[in-house]
Parts: structure tokens; C-alpha cells; sequence
């Protein structure tokens, strides 16, 4: 498989501590795979379930649950993270690498502790300082990374504070 980028979702869930509570886990999804088969983890505060699956050969495994993901440490675009104080709620991934073309989808919800405007504005200013260009769009910014990859992040009212989607795609 040529989907290496995947490798880093996929070390968080090998992650390590113990601050969250099982109420608070991120739910993860990754879905990736070739055309000699594929792997689907799911995982979230009730435990989840790795599958392989290849020629000849499949494997299905229940496992614990991992209350211990540090999602939000982790996650940066060209070394812009989420707001302050924002946690991820989500994290889907879906990969495939058939017949030639590698293409993917990474989609991480979260919520912030401020508006959407005051979010998107520091999160505009970040990769301002970093040299990313971004579009905005309303409390919408888009662009693309170093890597080539597009990326959308989204800012939604929440109350006082924002809710929101980042969404990365590769093709």
C-alpha cells in the first residue's frame, strides 16, 4: 500500500495516558485498504474492532477502549493546531489505493471554547505565520497543505463557543 500518510492516525491509536474519562473518547474510524484487501479499525468509548483482511487471509480482533487518545496534541496542519482548548470529538479516515489511484478522506469534528469567528480568526492568523495560504469563507477556511493535500476547517455556532469539521483530502 502506498497510503504512509495514514501511519500517523493510525500511531494514535497506540497512544498512551489516562486524563480522559470514557464519556469523553474520540470516536476513530479508518477504513483503508488496496486491491489486495484492506484494514477497518473502529474505536471509541465502548471498546472496538480491527479487521484484515487479504487473500487467503482475514482477521477480525475485538479490542479494549481507548479513553486515552490524545487526538488533539497530535493533530496540526503544516504546524497549525486546532484552537486553543478545542477537542476532537470524531476522526474518520477512509484510504484506498485501487488500481493506481491512492486517494483519502480524513474528517476530525471538534468543538472550541470560543465563537466561530474568534476560532477561524486565530486559526487564519496560525497559518499566516506559518506561510499556508488560506481562503476564508465566512467562519470557512480552505486550502492546502505542504503535502499537496486540500483541507477545509469549518467553524459552527455552538452555543457561546464553535463546533466544526476538518476535512483533508488526497488525491
Amino acid at each position: 500500500m502506498r497510503l504512509a500518510f495514514l501511519i500517523p492516525p493510525m500511531m494514535l491509536l497506540a497512544a498512551c495516558g489516562s486524563e480522559k474519562k470514557a464519556e469523553d473518547a474520540t470516536e476513530v474510524s479508518i477504513n483503508a485498504g488496496d486491491d489486495q484487501g484492506g484494514v477497518q479499525i473502529k474505536a471509541g468509548k465502548d471498546g472496538g474492532n480491527i479487521k484484515i483482511g487479504g487473500e487467503g487471509a482475514s482477521i477480525d480482533i475485538d479490542i479494549p477502549d481507548f479513553v486515552d487518545l490524545d487526538i488533539e496534541s497530535d493533530f496540526d496542519i503544516d504546524g497549525v493546531k486546532l484552537y486553543p482548548g478545542s477537542k476532537v470529538t470524531t476522526v474518520d479516515v477512509d484510504a484506498n489505493d485501487k488500481n493506481g489511484a491512492d486517494k483519502a478522506v480524513v474528517k476530525l469534528g471538534f468543538t472550541s471554547p470560543a465563537a466561530p469567528t474568534k476560532a477561524a480568526d486565530w486559526m487564519a492568523g496560525e497559518f499566516a505565520k506559518k506561510g499556508v495560504k488560506v481562503t476564508r469563507t465566512g467562519d470557512t477556511l480552505a486550502g492546502k497543505d505542504k503535502d499537496g493535500a486540500d483541507f477545509r476547517i469549518n467553524f459552527a455556532p455552538d452555543g457561546a463557543n464553535a463546533k466544526g469539521q476538518v476535512v483533508i483530502t488526497k488525491v
